[in-house]
């Protein structure tokens, strides 16, 4: 017998109880999920605005470079999307369609089916994810249970702008992504 074996028998011959696996407790979600998720947006330093509020940001700041992949929004957008990532390094606003929302901590699914680009919601200056009302979750477990039956081979939930505060316990935002967050629910 090698040592090999010799150690895979001894753990074989360890005596183990079967033990039952815990319940899963119910956490029934109490709130009014579009309030809650606009709160959560909030407190990660987005803010969620309406369609027309979306157009007043865009023409205050009179940005040059958008890209927008939202359908029906397409008319917002200055530029099309290149084929290579490189290509988007001043780019100022991206608007994306978000597929959910969770109301508990403000995040937002999003897949390559949304990305066109999957450098696309970390580079640009500021970030717009346009949600239906409709598709929000109350909490992470819906969020998950959701998620299961999707196949795709990227995916990621974004909840605010980016934002550090490592180096001198000093909030930085727009640090490592886009400098803002901005939700349009429908």
């Amino acid at each position: 017998m090698s040592s090999r074996e010799h150690i895979l028998a001894k753990i074989k011959s360890i005596p183990r109880e079967s033990k039952l696996l815990p319940d899963i407790p119910d956490f029934h979600f109490t709130e009014n999920i579009p309030s809650r998720f606009i709160q959560s947006i909030e407190s990660n330093k987005g803010e969620v605005i309406t369609e027309s509020g979306l157009k007043a940001f865009l023409e205050t700041n009179r940005f040059e470079k958008i890209i927008s992949l939202v359908s029906g929004m397409e008319n917002l957008s200055t530029q099309l999307l290149p084929s290579d990532a490189h290509e988007l390094n001043e780019l100022e606003i991206a608007i994306i369609q978000g597929q959910f929302g969770v109301a508990e901590n403000g995040a937002i699914w999003l897949t390559d089916e949304n990305l066109g680009l999957r450098a696309l919601p970390f580079i640009t200056e500021h970030l717009v994810i346009v949600m239906d009302e409709k598709s929000l979750v109350s909490n992470m477990h819906e969020a998950y249970q959701r998620i299961g039956a999707q196949h795709s081979g990227f995916g990621l939930f974004i909840a605010g702008p980016s934002k550090t505060a490592d180096i001198e316990q000093s909030l930085v935002i727009g640090a490592h992504g886009a400098k803002s967050l901005r939700v349009v629910l429908k």
